[in-house]
């Protein structure tokens, strides 16, 4: 948030809605993001705050081992989630680069937080389905309904929604010539083309639940 602030930087009260937190814990961030050399400046008064120097970069992230266990947790306990593998992946290397005793601290929590899943998808199925929407380009699946109808449809992907512990891929159907919900669950087949996609929208789809939103959406 100092960096995409830029010359205007941003208040305390603002951090502390975004993050959550006391204004008294974002300044005590702050400090500690000065002492360790970050460029960081701060403006008093009315519409003051606080910003990143021009140019300036942010030391390596540190998490404590509570936040290290919590991302851990999240995706342990979604092994279906879009993109579930690469999470794991990311996590490892924020491990590998944690100090020694803080890595430490969070392997000894970890060990406290159980998690029970069901048996997760293919991973072939998973890996297409998100090569498909990442580079936004059909793919063709065999998907048996509810009813227990079997077809072999080409979808072009518009995104992914998890609803009532259920990963659904939601995209324009081309033998429907129809937006559809396709549950992961029940695509047996699934191969990436090399047809691009020809731009349906997410706004095709409408508003998303009311106790529903984008993952993206704690950086607003």
């Amino acid at each position: 948030m100092l960096r995409r602030s830029g010359v205007r930087g941003v208040s305390a009260e603002r951090l502390a809605r975004e993050f959550e937190v006391s204004v008294r814990t974002v300044k005590r961030d702050l400090d500690a993001l000065e002492n360790s050399g970050a460029p960081i400046w701060s403006r008093p008064g009315p519409g003051g705050g606080y910003g990143l120097a021009k140019g300036a970069s942010l030391p390596p992230v540190t998490l404590s081992p509570a936040q290290a266990v919590a991302l851990m947790t999240a995706v342990s306990a979604a092994p279906d989630a879009p993109y579930a593998d690469l999470a794991a992946a990311g996590i490892r290397k924020i491990m590998d680069v944690l100090d020694p005793r803080t890595r430490a601290q969070a392997d000894e929590l970890a060990h406290r937080v159980w998690v029970n899943v069901l048996p997760s998808s293919s991973r072939a199925i998973r890996s297409a389905l998100e090569e498909a929407m990442a580079e936004q380009r059909v793919i063709r699946i065999r998907y048996t309904s509810r009813d227990g109808t079997t077809t072999t449809r080409d979808v072009e992907p518009v995104l992914f929604a998890s609803t009532s512990g259920r990963w659904y891929l939601v995209g324009w159907c081309r033998l429907r010539d129809a937006m559809r919900w396709f549950a992961a669950s029940r695509i047996e087949w699934a191969s990436v083309t090399k047809m691009a996609c020809s731009g349906h929208t997410i706004h095709e789809v409408g508003e998303p639940p009311e106790n529903a939103r984008p993952v993206h959406g704690w950086g607003e």
